[in-house]
């Protein structure tokens, strides 16, 4: 059974910073591509960032020089540090992975948890 478990998550100011982890279980993740999504209150499920498994990214124009996507797939990790916050980043922070060549943007096989992120203003 696969498994993805987020954690960094937290209340930071607005220009502020986090980094944000997903560690996943169940099987190797050298050949799944990995990506962020982001659900703030009363609005749809967002993609974020993405990163292949040969290790290209892919951003959402309002994280584009801001959000950086990385991974480490011998740890079965992929992680999004967020620079410069901005009050309207406040979301449920969501990991998500599927096997490649599908694309982790489009339709996702699994699913994390979340972890909160909040920016004051």
């Amino acid at each position: 059974q696969v498994r993805l478990v987020e954690s960094g998550g937290g209340l930071v100011q607005a220009g502020g910073s986090l980094r944000l982890s997903c560690v996943g279980s169940g099987r190797t993740f050298s050949d799944v591509n990995m990506g962020w999504f982001r659900q703030a209150p009363g609005k749809d499920r967002e993609f974020v960032a993405a990163i292949s498994w040969i290790s290209e990214s892919l951003y959402a124009d309002s994280v584009k020089g801001r959000f950086t996507v990385s991974r480490n797939s011998a740890k079965n990790s992929v992680y999004l540090q967020m620079n410069n916050l901005k009050p309207e980043d406040t979301a449920v922070y969501m990991c998500a992975a599927v096997s490649a060549p599908n694309s982790v943007r489009v339709a996702p096989d699994y699913w994390g948890q979340g972890t909160q992120v909040t920016v004051s203003a």
